[in-house]
């Protein structure tokens, strides 16, 4: 039998399927490595487009806060102007009353009963003055007590005048608002 060495036949063929195997695998590493880049970028592009987002996001928020402090800022000016509004409208509702309270007082005088001091606090009346006599100290509570706009009349005190004919007196009476006198008689709310 003739001898054929196929030795360097099949060492050539393997070499070369060795080369075509570095080159395959070199080939899908160069394909790996560009798909594992492609995939990196997509990754930071999807971050960064989030971290635009979320800048929005908080740029957004501060303008709403800021929006929300200039309303809580208008809702304080808007409650302190209702405030003043109403102390106005007190004050104007008011004003009648106490020109009627005048009023009243005036009318209420006797005479021989002159006032040195008036004043008021809350819904209390103080009254110093000098009388000719006790009699028109009692005249002036009893026109007190019959006025719609006062009520209990409470002498506090009854001097005689030293070097003058007549008495210093001191009295207090409770103003009342006969308006709201009858809405309370009639059962309705102050």
């Amino acid at each position: 039998m003739a001898r054929i060495n196929l030795l360097p036949w099949r060492e050539e063929l393997r070499e070369e399927k060795k080369k075509q195997f570095l080159t395959v695998l070199v080939g899908v590493a160069i394909i790996a490595g560009g798909l594992v880049f492609l995939a990196g970028r997509q990754v930071e592009g999807i971050i960064g487009h989030q971290i635009a987002r979320n800048d929005y996001i908080k740029k957004e928020i501060k303008t709403l806060d800021q929006k929300i402090k200039e309303i809580s800022a208008l809702r304080k000016k808007r409650e302190e102007l209702l405030a003043r509004m109403k102390v106005i409208q007190e004050l104007q509702g008011t004003r009648p009353v106490i020109v009627r309270v005048f009023d009243e007082v005036a009318r209420s005088v006797p005479d021989g009963v002159f006032f040195t001091s008036l004043s008021i606090k809350g819904n209390n009346l103080a009254v110093q003055g000098v009388a000719e006599s006790n009699n028109r100290v009692s005249s002036l509570m009893r026109d007190f007590d019959q006025s719609d706009w006062f009520s209990s009349p409470n002498l506090q005190s009854v001097n005689k005048a030293g070097t003058r004919a007549g008495s210093d007196f001191s009295l207090t009476v409770t103003q009342v608002n006969p308006n709201q006198s009858e809405v309370v008689k009639k059962g309705g709310k102050k």
